[in-house]
């Protein structure tokens, strides 16, 4: 929780936070500017947070860069963590707060954003878009295919900037095409795919560039970095600086002209060999296989060569090639400047249609192969406002461009703003701003604009030139207020126009352009018969470039500017179906030094991209709005009511605060979410107010933080010292241990004493609870072995001293019995342990089932015991139910009235039973007169219990004989028999064919009772 608290308090406490130190960094968000029409007040608060390092500043949700040309330790991983799942407004401005509160919108919304990032060549553009997609890299959902995803869309960045990017004058890796890539999202917020979409290549760089540029980096990477087996393999020399001395001493040796156009192979910001590096491990990564690379690279070389081609005159005036026997010219009969023309344009569509080829390529291997609807946050990285000293039909392209990107941002703008009113049930006030689509129409509009003058003039039959262009306009368009040409102009204007310019009023600004090469660039024709060596190439690339099936009608193809607003509409189209959000990138000064602020330059850049204009619609209502939560978390010191918890709703906590601070009705408004401040002032005096609370408060926090420091230092030595005392404790335990079979001494007494201790705890919870349980005492140490064993014979004495207190007479009588019972056929007899559990009864038959008549007989005999019996015949063993009657001085066999046999206990020499599980007992009795019956054989279900009356009642306990295999009996005088007794599957009794009487019984495993 502590943690948890500190952590709201820092962001809280960065929350605003430009608002305490304003007089020195400045505004973090120009919204709160008072003086928002000034556009002066606006370059002073960036200057100043510029000359703090603070490069980011907010209008509303739009993001202001500033450029620092050095590095600045603001995009670490720990920062990106910090701008995790944090509101918008409550850090300091930052490119990640703006990514992360995209990404969390979408997620929470579930519908499609995207960013727009703009600014002038070197004000940041590229590199505010790798510091996107790398905190998406970061702060997305890892697995292994998300990784492979994320390491894709990261590492088309070099691959696109290496074909598609160039040093210019201004900017050493300018970005010479468009670029909108989607990143799409699954619903947990994981990178599963991508899609990029490239725009205007600036094809002429091939062929031609000013002096201080280079053509695109791949060249040079190529050239510098390549190994020598492909360079050998490509037909190449490494060393573009060598081939430049060459050029410039007019040999007639291999130079590549393309690369040297610009003078400046060399760069010192830029190392082609590392990026060479760089562009081979991305290659391999997006999946580019071995022959793709070698076919790629093929076409990079063959370009350069191209680029050496010359031509001289032949005595007919037509262009021949310069003595190079390996070349073949396969052109109509042409002049020099038809053939260098040729050449050019076979050049351009060369790598214009390589550039695509690759695109489409990234965007295979981007490819989300999933049909579940995801979510998408596009990044729009594209050329700015650009006016030069000289502007052709590049820069009329890109202005073109912007002017859209104006009008979309101001109406989706606009839109959002009017939105967030309504959903707050805010009325909505009109703002008044300037509406560029009269340049837009000037420039698109249908027979009438410049674009369909251009195509006009690029297809009609007849000499056409610029100039003829020129003049077409004059003439349909020359009383537009937004178009001037010198021909057009007053006296005064007329001298800042050269007689091939025309000077269009933009909305950031005029812009002067030179009609020279319009209708060349436009055209950018491609002659058949080239079209036709390219399809025969053995390069699969060119093959698939320049496809068979492309028509080759004698009709025109659309020209560059017809396809560049045709593109320019899907763009559209595309951002209107999307959640627009926007990053507005400046250069503070041309020669890209840290730290200085060219006002003039900034000056220019915030009027061409529309940041005052964007200003005014964010502060035509209301500047500043928050979240009742948060305003009222800030403030809420300021009121008794309020502090320090609120109650109520938060919304009901801020109705709350402002009544007290005295908020004038016209001050502000109550929105359903939000509060809404009309003027900074307002909300200045609120944060001033604050921030004297603040210093107030800081000091009582600073002496409860005191207190709190020396409560936590003497918890912490009383801490120190009970460790301490562990680890002694510990040591002396772990000693002890080790020296524990030793004798007795300093080092193991303590924890013997501890053994003992512990075991005697141990048993006095683990005693047994009976003196059956006697076998599970507790396994001793060995220095308690000897005190253990006595205890156990103490314990024992006392557990039967206790069981013998608790016997009744009755239950004593019962014992007395069973230990009998134990003395003759424990171990001896096999079903002997099933007898232990069944208690004794006084007899088995009770006087009501014995016949009176017996009774009268034998009752001055006084019954003992009675239980039933089968009696086998001496003769033929037939079994008979009969009662065994045991009296005080005989054993009577009766059935029913009758009384078989009287047997004195005198006369009873012995009782035999066999050590198996039946029941069979032979009572062996004294025969001495031939008259005299002899021994009985008895089968007795209560074998035990009757024997053990037998011999009690009898006194002949010693009579009982248990045997194995057969028992002997004598039927009568001089005449045997015999039982034989054996273990079988189940229990019979039969008689054998021997004569004998055979008894089986089943086998008891020893322990299964």
């Amino acid at each position: 929780f502590r943690e948890h608290r500190s952590r709201l308090d820092s962001h809280l406490g960065n929350m605003e936070a430009s608002l305490t130190a304003r007089d020195r960094v400045g505004i973090q968000d120009f919204v709160l500017l008072d003086a928002y029409t000034s556009e002066s007040a606006f370059l002073d608060n960036l200057r100043k947070r510029f000359h703090e390092n603070l490069i980011y500043t907010y209008i509303g949700t739009l993001l202001v860069s500033v450029n620092p040309y050095k590095e600045l330790d603001i995009y670490s991983k720990k920062q990106m963590d910090t701008y995790m799942g944090v509101n918008f407004f409550e850090l300091p401005p930052h490119i990640y707060a703006l990514a992360d509160n995209v990404f969390r919108t979408m997620q929470s919304e579930f519908n499609n954003h995207f960013i727009l990032i703009s600014g002038e060549s070197g004000a940041g553009k590229t590199e505010a878009s790798k510091k996107i997609l790398q905190f998406y890299a970061v702060s997305c959902p890892s697995t292994k295919l998300l990784n492979n995803v994320r390491d894709r869309l990261l590492l088309s960045n070099p691959v696109l900037e290496a074909f598609g990017n160039a040093k210019t004058l201004k900017n050493d890796n300018s970005s010479r095409f468009g670029k909108y890539m989607d990143i799409q999202f699954d619903h947990q917020g994981g990178a599963v795919g991508g899609h990029i979409l490239s725009y205007l290549l600036e094809k002429s760089r091939v062929v031609h560039q000013n002096h201080g540029e280079r053509n695109f980096h791949i060249f040079y990477q190529l050239v510098e970095g390549g190994e020598e087996d492909l360079l050998r393999w490509l037909g190449l020399e490494r060393n573009c600086q060598h081939y430049m001395l060459i050029y410039l001493l007019q040999q007639k040796i291999c130079f590549y002209f393309c690369l040297l156009q610009g003078g400046c192979a060399k760069v010192s910001s830029i190392n082609d060999k590392s990026d060479w590096r760089m562009v081979q491990k991305a290659l391999s990564v997006i999946e580019f296989n071995e022959s793709d690379i070698e076919h790629l690279f093929g076409i990079i070389a063959s370009v350069l060569h191209l680029g050496n081609i010359k031509f001289v005159a032949d005595v007919r005036g037509y262009a021949s090639l310069n003595n190079n026997q390996e070349m073949h010219w396969v052109f109509s009969p042409f002049s020099v400047d038809h053939a260098v023309y040729a050449r050019d344009a076979l050049a351009k569509a060369i790598y214009g249609r390589t550039f695509n080829w690759l695109v489409n390529k990234i965007n295979e291997s981007l490819a989300n192969k999933d049909s579940s609807r995801k979510t998408v946050i596009g990044l729009l990285d594209i050329y700015g406002f650009e006016v030069f000293n000289v502007n052709s039909f590049e820069q009329f392209c890109i202005n073109y461009c912007n002017e859209k990107l104006q009008q979309l941002f101001i109406q989706l703008t606009l839109k959002s703003e009017q939105e967030e009113y309504e959903m707050e049930g805010i009325e909505w006030e009109p703002v008044p701003y300037f509406n560029n689509k009269i340049i837009c129409d000037l420039v698109e509009e249908k027979h009438r604009g410049i674009i369909s003058l251009l195509d006009e003039e690029c297809l009609r039959p007849g000499e056409a030139t610029d100039l003829t262009l020129l003049e077409k306009m004059e003439e349909t368009i020359g009383g537009h207020p937004h178009f001037v040409t010198h021909k057009l102009a007053d006296q005064k204007t007329r001298k800042t126009l050269e007689r091939g310019d025309f000077r269009l009023l933009h909305y950031a600004g005029e812009v002067t352009y030179c009609v020279v090469g319009f209708l060349d660039k436009n055209n950018d024709l491609l002659y058949r018969n080239g079209k036709e060596v390219m399809r025969q190439s053995k390069n699969a690339i060119i093959k698939h470039c320049f496809p068979s099936t492309e028509p080759d009608s004698k009709r025109r193809p659309e020209t560059v500017v017809t396809q560049f607003k045709s593109s320019l509409v899907g763009l559209t189209e595309i951002l209107m179906s999307k959640e627009p959000w926007y990053v507005r990138c400046i250069k503070p000064n041309e020669a890209k030094q840290p730290g200085r602020f060219d006002d003039v330059l900034v000056r220019h850049q915030v009027k061409y991209l529309g940041l005052m204009e964007h200003l005014r619609v964010r502060r035509a209502g209301f500047a500043y709005r928050r979240k009742y939560d948060i305003f009222l978390q800030r403030y809420k010191p300021l009121c008794p009511d309020t502090w320090p918890n609120w109650k109520g709703t938060a919304a009901e906590g801020v109705r709350c605060l402002i009544k007290h601070l005295g908020y004038k009705p016209d001050e502000y408004k109550m929105g359903r979410s939000k509060i809404f401040i009309r003027h900074p002032r307002t909300l200045f005096a609120t944060e001033d107010a604050f921030q004297v609370l603040k210093g107030d408060y800081q000091k009582q926090r600073d002496a409860a933080t005191k207190i709190e420091n020396c409560w936590r230092g003497i918890m912490a030595r009383k801490e120190r010292e009970k460790r301490a005392w562990a680890v002694k404790v510990i040591k002396k335990f772990i000693k002890g241990f080790i020296t524990r079979n030793q004798p007795a001494c300093n080092d193991n007494s303590e924890y013997l004493a501890y053994v003992r201790q512990n075991y005697l705890t141990r048993l006095r919870e683990n005693l047994p609870k009976t003196v059956l349980e006697k076998d599970s005492w507790l396994t001793p140490p060995p220095i308690m072995k000897e005190a253990s064993q006595l205890l156990k014979k103490l314990y024992i004495r006392h557990m039967v001293g206790k069981y013998v207190q608790g016997i009744t007479p009755q239950r004593k009588a019962q014992l007395v019995l069973k230990a009998q019972t134990s003395s003759m056929f424990k171990g001896k007899k096999e079903n002997y342990p099933f007898s232990v559990c069944r208690p004794f009864v006084d007899t088995r038959i009770g006087a009501e089932d014995i016949n009176i008549k017996v009774l009268q007989m034998i009752q001055h005999e006084h019954i003992k015991y009675s239980v039933p019996v089968v009696k086998y015949d001496r003769n033929g063993f037939r079994p008979r139910l009969r009662q065994l009657i045991f009296t005080q001085e005989a054993a009577y066999l009766v059935e029913e009235a009758k009384i078989k046999q009287r047997i004195d206990y005198i006369s009873l020499k012995g009782v035999s039973v066999s050590n198996l599980s039946d029941n069979f007992l032979i009572l062996h009795v004294t025969c001495d007169d031939i008259k005299q019956k002899g021994d009985l054989v008895l089968q007795c279900d209560y074998l035990f219990e009757a024997l053990t009356k037998l011999s009690v009642i009898a006194n002949k306990q010693n009579y009982i004989k248990v045997v194995q295999g057969s028992v002997r009996f004598d039927i009568q005088p001089g005449r045997e028999g015999f039982v034989d007794f054996k273990s079988g599957q189940e229990s019979m009794v039969y008689r054998a064919k021997n004569g004998h009487l055979m008894v089986v019984s089943v086998k008891i495993i020893k322990g299964s009772c």
